[in-house]
């Protein structure tokens, strides 16, 4: 998942009554007490089949007219556009896709000359990227994209994670993962995305990095394009922390959320309070809730990542997640957090319902 920070960005929505599901306040972990429920202000509309995992897109003419993005999890599934009011968008929507399973949004990626913002989904049982224009949400990927290409074994080329990069210089890069992969540090695979010369979308091999457990499989994975980091949940293992430039090498930087999850570790978010400060957000599947970390480490050591506190949503055996930090609306004064739920919905919470007390808001 994306972060996102356009504070220039005003609220350019009509007034209307706010709605809050507000639930007590949450006690902090350092307390090691259960938190109560936290309650979305929004419940989606239903896919058709097995929602996975959300992304955002930050309308930058109008904040309040900003989209959801999600995907339908299914050999027969799409991508899915919601409202702020989680209302599918059934001119936007995408069906007939082969089991998409993650989704990430990039900004102004040059196709013949113009700035294009990208939604970029995994296939799974093509083994292709799928890419489309947003707010649009058409295809510009010559019917889509082969990755893990000369891959031979058991699930190395079924798809999975996805998250966009791009650099201080503008250059976007797609970091992939897959249902199986090795254990020699290549997990991953790393591609740059550029226009092919026709106004589509081309993909160029750049590294293959990652270290695995080997316990579980590798699916979330998410870009802090301030910082230039990339975050991946080894499943069962921990979050690992690398650069997401590949000319800064493959060294491991950091691992950490390692004890106090009850299952899985799934879908990482990251919301940026400043340009170097702000929260990782990691879901512990088995718990219904997640796990908060400090962006930007601890003092004089910014790949050490101590718990925070924990939070328990609504949300049935999140997947994956996404949050930004711009007002976007009366509701989402502080940013909007979205979590996928079990139950064919992504819900929808109030930043400052899942910070509590204890962690702070962009103001």
């Amino acid at each position: 998942m994306k972060t996102f920070f356009l504070p220039a960005i005003g609220l350019a929505v009509s007034l209307v009554a706010c709605q809050s599901n507000n639930s007590t306040p949450i006690q902090s972990a350092k307390a090691d007490t259960i938190s109560s429920i936290i309650q979305p202000v929004f419940i989606t509309d239903t896919v058709a089949h097995d929602t996975d995992d959300p992304a955002i897109w930050i309308n930058p003419a109008d904040a309040a007219q900003s989209l959801i993005i999600g995907t339908d999890k299914d050999q027969d599934g799409g991508l899915y556009v919601f409202d702020l009011q989680g209302k599918i968008q059934h001119d936007k929507s995408v069906t007939g896709l082969k089991r998409p399973d993650n989704v990430d949004i990039e900004y102004g990626l040059s196709l013949s000359g113009k700035p294009t913002d990208i939604a970029v989904t995994t296939e799974r049982f093509t083994h292709k990227l799928r890419i489309y224009s947003v707010p649009d949400m058409k295809p510009i990927d010559n019917g889509g994209i082969e990755v893990f290409v000369g891959e031979t074994g058991e699930n190395v080329r079924d798809l999975m994670g996805i998250a966009l990069y791009k650099n201080k210089s503008g250059k976007i890069y797609a970091i992939v993962g897959r249902k199986s992969g090795p254990t020699d540090g290549t997990y991953l695979w790393q591609y740059r995305l550029e226009d092919d010369g026709k106004g589509q979308v081309k993909a160029s091999l750049v590294r293959k990095f990652g270290k695995y457990s080997g316990l579980k499989e590798i699916e979330a994975i998410a870009v802090d394009d301030q910082l230039g980091y990339v975050y991946y949940s080894d499943e069962g293992s921990g979050v690992r922390k690398y650069y997401a430039d590949p000319e800064k090498g493959n060294e491991e930087l950091a691992l950490f959320a390692t004890t106090g999850f009850t299952e899985d570790h799934e879908g990482i978010s990251i919301y940026q309070l400043t340009d170097s400060t702000g929260y990782i957000l990691v879901s512990d599947q088995g718990a219904n809730s997640f796990q908060i970390f400090p962006r930007e480490g601890t003092s004089g050591k910014p790949n050490e990542h101590p718990l925070l506190r924990k939070v328990t949503v609504k949300a049935s055996h999140s997947d994956g997640s996404d949050v930004v930090s711009l007002p976007l609306n009366t509701r989402f004064r502080n940013g909007l957090f979205v979590a996928m739920s079990d139950d064919k919905t992504f819900h929808l919470y109030r930043w400052e319902d899942i910070a509590g007390k204890d962690l702070k808001s962009i103001k």
